[in-house]
């Protein structure tokens, strides 16, 4: 008998550890209209509205075309899936302390971000209030419209507080694409340097083939156009895009203004797709890796591992990077240059590294 009592008492403890552990991480022990932050259809949101303490706000829609950042921009991607992930993980960890209460809610009402969800049809699906990091730093702090209490509110796996996660700044949520067109769709591509036009070049498409244009000095000293180069190089515009955008920035102006101009690229498209990008050299500052290190491929003054650029005709001032941009930055002669010889034995690839090399 005392081994059937004790084989209950073992099976009891075992079973409320289950529901504890895992099924309690599903299941708030707390009312859902005070603590119900947790969105486990995110495929049933249609729209999301942040709107800072300062006046910043965002509109996130979904749309046949897909998700739109204030019905004009498309929506980072990476940054919507963070959001997404969060409301589907983020739970009421506990109910934030007496001793803590006030200085939640003062927090909340003078700093905090509120953040509308709604469903497809339009109608509001709940309404969050986010805080800063909670007073022993386990989670963030967080209010439901219609709530009394504010929460901790805590991601499984995830050390660190939520808030970043809501931002209301667009630059955070626009997509960052530059260029992304398959080779096949692109009907023309233009490269020109503004210190050393004598690099530049185009290449159109006609009648099914690709042609280089280059400076006569260029193509006449040279061997006959590597087509096979052409055709790796508009590979090169698929899924580009720039560090960030600087829009808004106080004194990013002077800053264009006074950088020197690297280059033009433009890029047009079989449909009517076209982009223009106009790269202008970044002052070299005390982040710059070659301050301490030359970088031969780069003048002293001058960054080594970004740029600036204006795109989206002029509207919009962005940071691009050397290691993203430089295998575009190529010049006329390197189309006119036979390809190295490979080693048989070597790995293979779609490009040799030696194929096209800066010089």
């Amino acid at each position: 008998m005392r081994k059937t009592i004790l084989y209950l008492v073992i099976l009891g403890f075992l079973g409320f550890s289950v529901y504890f552990f895992l099924i309690r991480k599903t299941e708030s022990p707390y009312s859902p209209t005070e603590a119900g932050f947790t969105i486990k259809d995110t495929a049933s949101i249609g729209k999301i509205f942040i709107a800072a303490h300062d006046g910043e706000s965002v509109t996130v829609e979904r749309t046949d075309s897909g998700w739109i950042v204030n019905k004009q921009y498309k929506a980072l991607k990476s940054t919507l899936d963070l959001i997404m992930e969060t409301f589907y993980k983020q739970y009421a960890l506990y109910p934030v302390t007496q001793s803590a209460h006030d200085v939640a809610i003062k927090n909340l009402s003078t700093d905090g971000i509120k953040v509308e969800v709604y469903d497809r049809a339009g109608k509001k699906m709940k309404v969050i209030y986010v805080g800063g990091v909670s007073v022993n730093n386990t989670g963030t702090n967080m209010l439901l419209e219609g709530a009394t209490q504010p929460y901790v509110i805590h991601v499984d796996g995830f050390s660190g507080y939520l808030t970043s996660r809501f931002t209301s700044k667009l630059k955070d949520w626009r997509d960052r694409t530059i260029f992304n067109i398959a080779p096949e769709e692109i009907k023309s591509v233009s490269m020109k340097y503004a210190d050393k036009p004598i690099n530049s070049f185009t290449i159109v498409r006609e009648n099914g083939k690709l042609v280089v244009n280059a400076d006569t000095n260029v193509s006449k000293h040279l061997d006959p156009l590597n087509e096979r180069r052409a055709n790796v190089y508009l590979k090169y515009f698929g899924n580009v895009n720039c560090e960030g955008y600087l829009n808004g920035l106080g004194d990013m102006d002077s800053s264009l203004a006074t950088a020197p101009k690297h280059s033009t690229i433009e890029v047009n498209g079989m449909h009517g797709q076209h982009q223009r990008v106009d790269i202008f050299w970044m002052a070299i500052n005390k982040r710059s890796k070659n301050v301490n290190v030359n970088n031969p491929d780069v003048p002293d003054d001058y960054d080594a591992d970004r740029m600036y650029a204006v795109i989206n005709d002029f509207k919009d001032t962005i940071m691009i990077q050397h290691f993203v941009f430089d295998r575009i930055f190529r010049k006329a002669y390197e189309f006119y240059s036979k390809d190295a010889v490979a080693d048989p034995k070597a790995p293979k690839e779609e490009t040799p590294k030696n194929v096209m090399m800066h010089k």
